[in-house]
């Protein structure tokens, strides 16, 4: 089991080869995330989670995503694996979740996003995802008994049907509302 700073860099580096390698008229491609562009799903994973870290005191500098995704990607990274690397006993308190140890609210919360939404980058600038099976039947196992509440929650879209016996990742996608087989 990888620490959260191990989990996000290796989530996070994953994540950044796909931000390094688009252009600039790459940005503007679709999502699989309705009306997202490719640049929006950074922007998510950057605009999010600096409001979230502010339940633990740490107010990040808003960073402009839409000048330079590349270099707000970047030094977003950057930001969040310091955090990781040093959360200094810092508590995240959030009236939804209590309080958890800064680390462990990124990675539950932060790092498994950038995972999937590494998914939907990739489909934008087309290419093919890999989020490794194993941990994709692992998170629709975690997922699955709390289906309602995710769904109550506003953040996933309705489950896409597959098969039964589909491949894990395309499972896990379909119930997070994307369809496993979307093309830009």
């Amino acid at each position: 089991m990888s620490s959260p700073a191990q989990q996000h860099a290796q989530d996070a580096a994953r994540f950044t080869d796909l931000v390094e390698s688009a252009s600039a008229e790459d940005w503007r491609r679709p999502s699989p995330v309705a009306e997202w562009a490719a640049v929006d799903v950074v922007k998510h994973l950057v605009e999010w989670s600096r409001g979230f870290l502010k339940g633990a005191g740490i107010d990040l500098p808003a960073l402009d995503v839409d000048a330079d995704p590349a270099e707000a990607w970047r030094r977003h990274v950057t930001d969040i694996q310091a955090i990781v690397d040093d959360p200094a006993g810092r508590i995240l308190s959030n009236p939804h979740l209590g309080e958890l140890p800064v680390d462990a609210a990124i990675d539950q919360f932060y790092t498994s996003d950038v995972w999937m939404h590494s998914w939907d980058l990739a489909k934008a600038l087309g290419r093919e995802p890999e989020l490794g099976e194993q941990r994709c039947a692992a998170a629709l196992a975690g997922m699955a008994p709390i289906e309602q509440m995710l769904r109550d929650s506003g953040q996933f879209g309705a489950a896409v049907a597959v098969a039964d016996d589909a491949p894990a990742q395309d499972r896990l996608m379909a119930f997070i509302g994307r369809d496993p087989a979307w093309r830009p």
